[in-house]
């Protein structure tokens, strides 16, 4: 059975073609352009898969989930040039009379280290998964369903306490400035230190300020969800990252709540390469075509 996935960056797009046991079968990748241009390709992509079965997409947004919505399945005012107000799902219909599943970026990603961890026995039955890379989301599993009900979650613009070396900087989100998103994308490491991210030692006071924002970011779920695990993605995020990020979660939450192995409960993703959209994709459009 052939299931298609699309993980719609702002940056690029990631089409895949996998089976019910969510390997990839074929793969390939294209920069976001125009939207004609660019849902062309990802047409033109799975054409080549008559046999297709369903196809799921997480996309950039912010986006229309409520099906109920005259604009269900639009991109709708995002900041990426060009973007607002574009009918993905209308377009990709006109083309494959298919199931297809529609979601955020990070809700895949979400959905792949849910079923990662269902495949690995873990058990659980909830997570929250934020990504961090150009910008920063997060999508939350409860119970198995996606978090959400007038939208889908905007975890990355969530207002954190200052750290007290970091108050001249102003942010970088061009609609709070110092919200979640704004104080730890990838980008703010030029604005802060006129270097990209990879090019700032770990050893930098920097990574330590960042990880006291991103400590706060689980904390809020932690207190709010009470999910088994929080993961973290995307490009800014490495294993000793988090190890500054669990330092300062443990300080800060001053063990309130229990979380049982602070290194079993903020996590790296399962999924390897920031692969966790797709598997994520393979599982949602499987269950889409079982309803």
């Amino acid at each position: 059975m052939l299931l298609g996935s699309v993980e719609a960056g702002g940056t690029k797009f990631v089409c895949a073609v996998g089976n019910e046991d969510y390997r990839i079968l074929d793969q390939t990748y294209f920069p976001t352009t125009s939207p004609e241009e660019t849902l062309q390709k990802t047409v033109d992509y799975f054409k080549k898969y008559p046999d297709l079965k369903a196809i799921s997409i997480s996309s950039f947004g912010p986006i229309e989930l409520r099906q109920n919505s005259p604009k269900y399945g639009y991109i709708t005012d995002t900041p990426k040039p060009g973007w607002s107000n574009t009918d993905f799902i209308g377009y990709i219909k006109k083309n494959f009379d298919l199931p297809i599943f529609w979601t955020t970026d990070v809700n895949g990603s979400a959905y792949g280290e849910y079923t990662m961890a269902t495949l690995f026995n873990e058990r659980i039955n909830s997570l929250v998964y934020y990504t961090i890379g150009t910008g920063v989301g997060a999508g939350a599993i409860v119970n198995g369903e996606f978090v959400g009900d007038l939208g889908h979650p905007e975890m990355g613009h969530v207002r954190l306490k200052r750290h007290p070396d970091d108050l001249d900087f102003d942010g970088i989100c061009p609609f709070h400035g110092d919200c979640l998103e704004g104080l730890v994308a990838g980008p703010t490491f030029r604005a802060r230190t006129g270097k990209r991210g990879q090019d700032v030692p770990l050893t930098d006071h920097v990574w330590d300020i960042m990880a006291f924002y991103v400590a706060q970011a689980a904390i809020q779920v932690t207190l709010t969800l009470r999910p088994a695990k929080v993961v973290f993605g995307g490009g800014v995020v490495s294993e000793p990252f988090l190890k500054k990020v669990r330092a300062h979660f443990t300080e800060l939450l001053n063990h309130y709540v229990d979380v049982g192995d602070v290194e079993k409960y903020i996590v790296m993703p399962l999924v390897k390469e920031n692969g966790s959209a797709t598997v994520g994709n393979f599982a949602l459009a499987l269950n889409e075509l079982n309803k």
